[in-house]
């Protein structure tokens, strides 16, 4: 009927009678969250149209208006004044049939491209921005831990092994432990960026296209390009549109931050507890109880190592999406999004959280000192003094060991032994065995790269604090 609007039609329609059922409408879409690739998608499509006119299937007039159009629905949608359609699936056909009511020339702009060579390009484009944010966020937790470290350079802490005080070491050094486990998270999201910058546009939707395409010039137009600026296009279609492998690559990059994010919460937790009261966290990353007005919780710890599990949760269910779909696309992989979308927000949301909570910690010096005058953490210094007094160090240890279990017997810390008891143990303890307990001393014979001797964890600090700027 004449003057009545034209209901917007599905891209694949011309093949069926009747149009999809309204609950399978519901069922199907993706455009509640597929929507955030729009920017990526305007990028792909003015690369896209550019490429058609240097080949001569459209003119630069067609190109330019499309162009035009793009932009104005970017800032539409930018705005949150652009209309999303679940009737018409994703965001790829919003953002094309409100181009197309708008240009008419928009009709030749899906020429020798498919939805899934699109969408392949538009999650290329969006794991390179989001392993980018996420690098940033990590260097700003990384700084964050390095200025804690350097605030307190000098305090010593026990450190653990099996939750048990094992030996002695620079706060510091502990802490720069994380901003180590931190750069091989950069390092993994780097790579992750890397492989996902190769153009996959061109493929079409399984086997390409017959027109004669340019696909270096879409890539280069994409920022697909190697070191030197040279396009990088994938080289083979039916793995171009099937392969997630950046997806899996990117979740398990944001699951082994979050396992990281968890032990230096961990750290922190056990650290903030009256029991070690190494540290105070602060406030504003802290609640209390609706029950007890005493308490003071350490929620946001709690959490990160509660989003650790989330983010493990999210790489599992790629891994499984797509262990059993044949080549090429399969609607399965429309499921691929959410988690990818929810390992990067809460990556990113974890790491911020992160960097609050670390820059504002207090470190009880006090409680420190304390817990590490045990003279018991330099059992192994003493060991090490028999060692180079020339005894082997199975029987030094052994030696030891007793030295440990005769103290226990006397109730009396090692440093307060009587030496004739001690050299009882073993005719190789001399009267200045004792000096093996000089908590700084022991600290300073600890020179050898990575160890947390003073000057080696003063070199290490220099060096964090010119790398991150």
């Amino acid at each position: 009927m004449a003057g009545m609007a034209k209901k917007p039609q599905v891209t694949w329609g011309g093949r069926f009678s009747a149009g999809p059922a309204g609950l399978m409408l519901r069922f199907s879409e993706s455009v509640s969250f597929d929507r955030r690739l729009a920017p990526f998608d305007i990028q792909g499509s003015k690369a896209h149209s550019a490429m058609l006119a240097k080949v001569g299937l459209i003119t630069r007039r067609e190109r330019d208006a499309i162009h035009r159009g793009l932009d104005a629905i970017g800032r539409e949608i930018a705005a949150g004044r652009f209309r999303w359609r679940t009737e018409l699936e994703d965001v790829h056909m919003n953002i094309e049939q409100a181009l197309t009511a708008r240009v008419p020339a928009a009709a030749r702009l899906h020429t020798a491209r498919s939805r899934n060579d699109q969408v392949a390009t538009d999650m290329r484009l969006y794991l390179k921005a989001a392993c980018a944010e996420i690098g940033d966020r990590i260097v700003a937790a990384q700084r964050a831990l390095v200025r804690v470290a350097e605030r307190n350079a000098a305090v010593l802490i026990p450190g653990y092994t099996h939750l048990q005080r094992a030996q002695p070491v620079f706060l510091a050094h502990h802490l720069l432990a994380y901003v180590e486990m931190l750069q091989r998270d950069a390092e993994r999201f780097a790579a992750v960026a890397d492989h996902a910058n190769w153009c996959p546009l061109g493929s079409g939707a399984i086997a390409g296209t017959t027109l004669p395409i340019d696909r270096e010039f879409t890539a280069r137009a994409l920022g697909f390009v190697d070191a030197r600026g040279r396009p990088r296009v994938t080289r083979n279609s039916m793995d171009a549109v099937s392969d997630r492998d950046t997806y899996v690559e990117f979740a398990s990059a944001c699951a082994l931050a979050g396992v990281h994010f968890s032990r230096l919460a961990e750290d922190l937790i056990l650290w903030a507890s009256q029991e070690f009261k190494f540290v105070e966290l602060p406030d504003a990353f802290c609640t209390g109880s609706s029950l007890m007005p005493q308490k003071k919780n350490p929620d946001s710890l709690e959490l990160l190592r509660g989003k650790s599990a989330r983010l493990q949760g999210n790489l599992h269910t790629l891994l499984v999406l797509a262990k059993g779909l044949p080549l090429t696309y399969n609607r399965d992989l429309q499921e691929d999004k959410p988690p990818v979308f929810d390992s990067h927000d809460q990556t990113v949301l974890c790491l911020e959280v992160l960097a609050g909570t670390v820059a504002g910690i207090r470190v009880h010096r006090d409680r420190c000192a304390a817990a590490v005058a045990d003279p018991a953490l330099l059992a192994t210094d003493l060991a090490d003094y028999l060692v180079r007094r020339g005894v082997p160090f199975r029987e030094a240890h052994h030696a030891v060991g007793a030295v440990v279990k005769l103290a226990e017997r006397q109730g009396r810390p090692l440093d307060r032994l009587a030496h004739v008891d001690v050299r009882a143990v073993h005719p190789r303890f001399g009267r200045d065995w004792v000096t093996s307990f000089d908590l700084r001393r022991a600290m300073a014979r600890r020179t050898g790269p990575g160890m947390p001797g003073p000057a080696a964890v003063a070199r290490q600090l220099r060096g964090w604090r010119q790398r991150l700027g």
